[in-house]
């Protein structure tokens, strides 16, 4: 007799890093840390936050940033989609409040449309569908990079205080928080660089790490002010419905979009994966920054189109992998069946 496994479809990616955000928002909900031990895990988190980004500095290669700059035209389509047409939908979804969405997960809603793209799943995704992978990774670089600068100054237009927690000030903590750690690791990065490298898988676990404790001290904070008493599953429900319209009308805009601004079949690939995702690992740290207590309401949308965005692009990719075409594009770090290779978890 043959022995048989049992196997999940290829369509459907369970996310392990997924599910231990799963855990850490459950075990959050069961066991929220309060009093002396809130004020422990919020500065574990402000120092989480600071490591991660100086660890995004130490590691991103100027010189292959610079390099990518060649193709101009395509990495502004990108920015145009993650930085203009993403912002004017989540405006557009204000119609939505109060009859579907409430205002806090309303705020959520805008602040994932003002989140950078991601880089490995945008990478990941157009090596499975055969596109442009070395544009999809200078795309997702420099999305990431303009997002440590933009996300913050769209935040505080376009959300003003109706963040909860978002003020003037919160622009201060960004400086402090994410852009010195940043800039201090480009600096250094020439004394450290080889040792990151190195050491890529470690530090691979110290990012993950270092996010979950962040997940962990915003929804404990959002236990602890009770304000998990105003999502109901028919909030939640509308909360998916509309981004899974946002998903599909960014979807759509960056493939024919593309098409009309005269890119070839590569190209389109790389702008559809990368223009219509939102990055989970750069807007939570932002997040906690920017909205302090009430960050627990306000990364629920992006979490949730997170995992959206990731099953539906893997659907996606298979498709377009069928299409005939000469030749498969690899990069390092990319495997052969399309599935990226561990490393470290990026800015995206």
């Amino acid at each position: 007799m043959s022995r048989r496994t049992i196997k999940l479809p290829s369509w459907l990616p369970i996310d392990p890093y997924i599910l231990a955000l799963i855990g850490t928002v459950a075990l959050a909900a069961l066991l929220p840390a309060s009093g002396t031990a809130a004020e422990v895990a919020d500065g574990a988190s402000t120092g989480a936050v600071a490591l991660l980004f100086f660890l995004y500095g130490a590691r991103l290669s100027t010189s292959e940033a610079l390099d990518g700059l060649r193709h101009w035209r395509l990495h502004l389509t990108v920015l145009i989609c993650t930085f203009v047409a993403f912002p004017l939908l989540g405006l557009a979804g204000k119609g939505l409040v109060p009859y579907a969405l409430t205002p806090q997960l309303y705020t959520g809603f805008l602040f994932l449309c003002l989140v950078p793209s991601t880089v490995q799943s945008s990478i990941a995704f157009t090596s499975i569908a055969r596109g442009n992978v070395p544009a999809a990774i200078c795309a997702g670089s420099f999305s990431s990079i303009a997002g440590i600068f933009l996300t913050p100054l769209l935040a505080a237009a376009l959300l003003g205080n109706s963040g909860g927690g978002f003020s003037a000030d919160a622009l201060l903590r960004i400086g402090v928080q994410l852009l010195l750690p940043f800039v201090t690791g480009q600096l250094l990065r020439r004394w450290i660089g080889g040792f990151l490298t190195r050491h890529k898988r470690v530090l691979g676990h110290v990012d993950r790490g270092s996010i979950l404790l962040v997940v962990y001290a915003a929804f404990s904070e959002g236990m602890v002010a009770g304000i998990w008493h105003q999502v109901t599953p028919a909030r939640l429900g509308a909360l998916l419905a509309a981004e899974a319209v946002l998903l599909a009308l960014m979807l759509t805009l960056t493939w024919y979009g593309a098409k009309r601004l005269g890119f070839d079949r590569g190209d389109r690939i790389a702008i559809q994966f990368a223009g219509s995702k939102k990055s989970l690992a750069s807007g939570l740290p932002m997040a906690s920054v920017l909205f302090g207590a009430h960050t627990g309401l306000a990364v629920l949308p992006l979490m949730l189109f997170h995992q959206m965005q990731l099953m539906v692009c893997a659907v996606i990719a298979k498709r377009r992998s069928r299409d005939p075409q000469d030749g498969l594009r690899e990069r390092p770090g990319i495997l052969a069946s399309g599935a990226v290779a561990e490393e470290p978890l990026s800015v995206g």
